[in-house]
């Protein structure tokens, strides 16, 4: 008997063998991405260099060319061949996909090479476009994995859509696992891609002229004389008789040059061979160092935090560093030398790298909690302070020895007036802009300054002693600084320009049973039987302008605060 025929099925024709056909099942798989055609034109972009003497020597001999132009014309011809033929194949070999684990690239023209990365182990993705790439509106995708910082685990899609590349990375990041950063043992490893933040320091400049003063220092003990030294003397005849308008401009040019020159050095010797890792749940260490060699170990148990920093022309660059908020780590100083967790780096790893260190996400970064905003007050008064202390001495400065010397300074009088003041009401609006704080889970979050823009994560229960601190000025404008004690790190994280009425409540949900018998709450009577002003009031009457409330049981050791027998009032914010 035979055996029965399998059912048929629609679409399908019969028969003995009639089977469904793998291809008439539809496919769920994601479809393979190519990268956009541009890409040809991406790798063209090394011919500007050869091409563009080659065309200043058109201009300059009305078209009339020589032998050897039209030999280095033929071999740019040449090379331009062979470049987008292997640009073609590499653009017809190399695609793309993301599956619901992995992000899939392939390779390779007579060997094909897939490379997968598990979504949940993608700790980065960085967009980057140089100015070509921006002009064929066109960037490059990079996907970085778990210490992966090295680049040998890290994935590269060049070029994409700017539009595609923001879509991917949004994609992915959803996908990844974020908090899985939080648990890898290795946080981050030298990238040498880094180089390119060592300069955006304001050490560029400063940095020349310190080596300067030192090299005159030794000289000068030697007994010898810089100005007598026959190319010193030279060079400064030299610039006295240029153009000032050319010669200037060089001159800081040159400024320039010497401290990226130099800033680059210090950082390969300084963060030669970084490595930052847990090599053990209780132990945080930082390797580091080329000539020197540099082993930080920082026990769990004394990490009270870490500060996100972001001096300007870094956050300008789109770069951060990270520093540690940790006991034991010697005097202010040592600590400042041996604290560094991450050399200047791109944000999004520093932030990476700050919430490896506290085991969690980074509260202020891009956490669930926004950073609370400070009173407009604290917009003004920064506005005031720069146009008073920075607009007005210069302006008043130079027109005096305008009148006094050379109606020359007049000019440059209201010449930095005119470019002085926009520049400082725009730094005052970034500066009031940083600000910022919040209460995070366990950490206690704050933001501040504009030419160094820190962002701090404390541990609540580090906080040992509050310091609330007020001048004149910013009592009649309701405004208080706080600074949070800790025995660890720079001692003191200060929140500034709080809203008086707001800063109790704050600090009392912020570090509880710090302020628990200062606090007086809205309709409680005073001990003495009346009515307790409000806070700023009280405070405006003492005569000192800072107060330091800390608590027994967080005192010792510390250093900090002294205990007040007059209570202070609480509001209604939580």
């Amino acid at each position: 008997m035979s055996a029965p025929l399998p059912p048929e099925v629609p679409g399908v024709s019969g028969g003995h063998d009639a089977r469904i056909a793998p291809d008439a099942v539809p496919s769920t798989a994601p479809q393979w991405r190519r990268l956009d055609p541009r890409t040809l034109l991406v790798h063209c972009g090394w011919m500007g260099a050869p091409l563009a003497p080659l065309a200043l020597t058109a201009l300059a001999t009305g078209g009339r060319i020589g032998t050897k132009a039209w030999i280095s014309l033929a071999a740019i011809a040449a090379s331009f061949a062979v470049v987008t033929t292997l640009g073609l194949i590499r653009w017809a070999r190399t695609d793309f996909r993301v599956t619901a684990d992995t992000l899939d690239v392939r390779t390779g023209l007579l060997n094909r090479r897939l490379r997968s990365v598990p979504l949940h182990r993608i700790r980065t993705v960085d967009l980057t476009a140089t100015p070509l790439h921006r002009l064929l509106g066109v960037t490059v995708l990079r996907a970085g994995t778990a210490g992966s910082a090295d680049g040998g685990g890290e994935l590269s899609l060049e070029a994409l859509t700017t539009r595609e590349a923001d879509r991917l990375r949004a994609e992915l990041l959803t996908r990844a696992d974020t908090e899985g950063a939080a648990t890898d043992p290795v946080l981050a490893r030298i990238s040498w891609r880094w180089l390119r933040y060592a300069p955006l320091t304001f050490w560029v400049v400063g940095g020349v002229f310190v080596a300067a003063g030192s090299v005159y220092r030794v000289l000068d003990g030697m007994g010898i004389e810089p100005w007598r030294i026959g190319f010193v003397r030279q060079a400064f005849v030299d610039f006295g008789a240029g153009a000032l308008w050319l010669t200037i401009p060089a001159a800081l040019l040159a400024v320039l040059a010497l401290g990226s020159l130099g800033a680059i050095v210090l950082y390969v010797e300084n963060w030669w061979g970084y490595r930052l890792e847990w090599t053990d749940p209780r132990t945080l260490r930082v390797r580091r160092g080329l000539f020197t060699t540099r082993s930080v170990t920082i026990e769990r148990a004394r990490l009270r935090g870490v500060v996100l920093r972001e001096p300007l022309p870094l956050r300008a660059g789109g770069g951060a560093l990270v520093r540690a908020v940790a006991g034991g780590l010697g005097n202010r100083e040592e600590n400042r030398k041996r604290s560094g967790l991450m050399p200047p780096a791109p944000r999004a790893q520093a932030l990476r790298v700050a919430g490896g260190a506290l085991r969690a996400p980074f509260p202020g970064g891009c956490g669930p909690t926004p950073l609370a905003p400070h009173p407009r007050a604290a917009l003004r008064r920064r506005r005031v302070r720069g146009l008073l202390f920075v607009v007005l001495p210069g302006t008043a400065v130079l027109g005096g020895l305008g009148a006094a010397f050379t109606p020359v300074l007049l000019h440059c009088a209201w010449i930095y007036a005119v470019l002085g003041a926009p520049l400082t009401l725009r730094l005052a609006g970034d500066a009031y802009r940083s600000l910022g704080h919040a209460v995070e889970g366990r950490y206690l979050v704050g933001r501040s300054g504009t030419f160094s823009r820190d962002t701090f994560a404390l541990q609540r229960e580090g906080v040992a002693a509050w310091t609330f601190s007020t001048s004149p000025f910013t009592r009649r404008s309701g405004l208080v600084t706080l600074t949070a004690a800790v025995a660890a790190g720079e001692d003191g994280y200060r929140i500034r320009d709080l809203a008086a009425d707001e800063a109790p409540a704050f600090a009392a949900a912020a570090a509880p049973g710090i302020l628990d018998e200062f606090l007086v709450r809205p309709g409680e009577q005073h001990r003495a039987g009346g009515q307790l002003p409000q806070w700023v009031r009280a405070v405006d009457r003492r005569p000192l302008n800072v107060m330091h409330l800390t608590h027994p049981s967080r005192a010792r050791g510390s250093g900090h605060g002294v205990l007040l027998d007059e209570p202070v009032p609480m509001t209604d914010q939580p």
